[in-house]
């Protein structure tokens, strides 16, 4: 799988053909580069999780019972990883194509077809001054109407003086085997940030209702900070941060912020929560931006 490179006075990018991801988004300085990505090994070979940005498709998260019902039909979907579930979606686990590309552009397609989703996705990647913009769009290529969803998995640089601010209205409890439990119309302290916060030093796997479809993080010891941006609006938000017994060799030196068009486990909504249902020959787009820009640090 080849590497993709894009570059301009601001940014430097580089993506995979492996899953179509982010390895490296990097803020060019004077003195020294800032990852606003989690830095990841440049290699070809280099899988997803390890990676610095996944695309979700044709959904995010897990499924409950890994099988859904709409209009009449059954559907299972078999886990695609040492997860008992199947888990967000096929796009990170394939091998994408290279359809477009110049200096500050590129546009990454990938087509899916099995006994339940069949579809094509495209990726667009594109530099403007200190933005990354980055599109998603998923048609339906099978023969039936189904649910889909989009969204990505972005893994950020943690350290102790890390802020966040997302604004949010509730969240949804973590239940067993990391599947989202009952929902909460009120946060908790620690998991409150609609003012700017620390991020916690512990396990978090918890998606967030009512979200504006912005965020901004700050690291002050690098006087960088990054505005996170969706159109339209992502409704939903996850949050990951692992810890010791879930991999052994946690440093806490990232954590995941995920916008999502939908919540985790909609599939067992009425109507499919908040997935866009398309017909075969129907698309559904998504698009991120990335925005960075230095800050003043008091003294």
């Amino acid at each position: 799988m080849a590497l993709y490179s894009l570059e301009n006075h601001r940014l430097a990018l580089t993506v995979s053909l492996c899953g179509g991801t982010i390895l490296q988004l990097l803020a060019k300085r004077a003195d020294d580069n800032v990852p606003l990505l989690r830095p990841s090994v440049l290699s070809e070979d280099t899988p997803a999780a390890e990676s610095a940005c996944f695309p979700l498709l044709p959904f995010g998260n897990r499924l409950k019972g890994n099988a859904f019902d709409f209009e009449g039909r059954h559907y299972t979907l078999p886990p695609n990883t040492g997860d008992a579930h199947y888990l967000h979606g096929d796009g990170w686990l394939g091998n994408w194509q290279c359809v477009f590309q110049s200096e500050v552009a590129l546009t990454l397609a990938f087509t899916h077809r099995s006994d339940s989703y069949c579809y094509r996705a495209e990726q667009h990647f594109s530099l403007h001054d200190n933005r990354l913009d980055i599109s998603l769009c998923i048609t339906n290529q099978g023969a039936d109407p189904l649910p889909f969803g989009l969204g990505w998995h972005p893994f950020f640089p943690l350290s102790e003086t890390t802020r966040l601010q997302a604004k949010a209205s509730g969240y949804w409890q973590e239940d067993a085997q990391w599947l989202a439990g009952k929902h909460h119309n009120k946060l908790p302290a620690g998991l409150d940030f609609c003012t700017p916060q620390p991020l916690p030093r512990h396990w978090v796997n918890n998606g967030f209702s009512g979200w504006d479809g912005k965020a901004e993080i700050v690291w002050p010891e690098s006087g960088h900070t990054l505005r996170l941006t969706t159109s339209p609006d992502c409704p939903v938000f996850f949050l990951f941060i692992s810890d010791s017994r879930f991999d052994p060799g946690c440093q806490h030196d990232f954590f995941c912020f995920e916008p999502m068009t939908h919540a985790a486990n909609d599939h067992h909504l009425p109507h499919g929560g908040s997935l866009r249902v398309l017909s075969p020959g129907e698309s559904l787009t998504q698009q991120m931006s990335l925005h960075s820009a230095t800050i003043n640090i008091p003294e």
